[in-house]
């Protein structure tokens, strides 16, 4: 199977999602974390490469940047290129040795991340999925933790957990 990528319109997402553009209006620094967060999380369940991208380009001498984030990638743009510009140029390069998804809710974009040959979703799309790995994610660790449940109780004889049951009884 081919190796797959998620790019994410940082800022799109952000102004897309009520909770996210809420944050945004006290701090946008906490709703860019927050985000980031979100899709670490999300990475860890679907074992993708995600890279985030936020726009950098009304920033003067602003050379750009990538941090690595816990398990993914952010770039912050370099001046006078916006994020939109820079997913293009990847997928474009990427497109023919990677699979390649694009979160972006710009209708625009989503034209041109098609022709260039990625597939694409919207802001919705994605937080649906988001929403349906993170119910997963709480599954499975539910179905996990009474598996490896192991009290004492557990691993006592028929006899001696009565025994102790009535000890436990004889004290109150």
């Amino acid at each position: 199977m081919t190796q797959e990528f998620l790019l994410v319109d940082g800022y799109n997402i952000i102004f897309a999602w009520p909770e996210l553009r809420e944050l945004s209006e006290d701090n946008l620094e906490s709703a860019r974390i927050r985000l980031a967060d979100i899709l670490c999380n999300y990475q860890g369940f679907r074992k993708n490469e995600i890279i985030l991208v936020f726009d950098g380009h009304k920033t003067r001498g602003n050379p750009g940047s990538v941090i690595h984030y816990h398990n993914i990638d952010i770039v912050y743009t370099k001046e006078a290129q916006s994020a939109d510009q820079f997913i293009e140029a990847v997928s474009w390069q990427m497109a023919k040795d990677y699979q390649i998804r694009v979160a972006t809710s710009d209708n625009l974009e989503q034209m041109i991340i098609l022709a260039k040959g990625a597939a694409r979703m919207s802001a919705r799309e994605l937080k649906r999925e988001i929403e349906t790995a993170d119910k997963d994610i709480k599954e499975t660790y539910e179905k996990k933790k009474d598996k490896t449940r192991n009290s004492l109780m557990d691993n006592l004889s028929p006899e001696m957990a009565q025994l102790l049951e009535k000890m436990r009884l004889e004290d109150t």
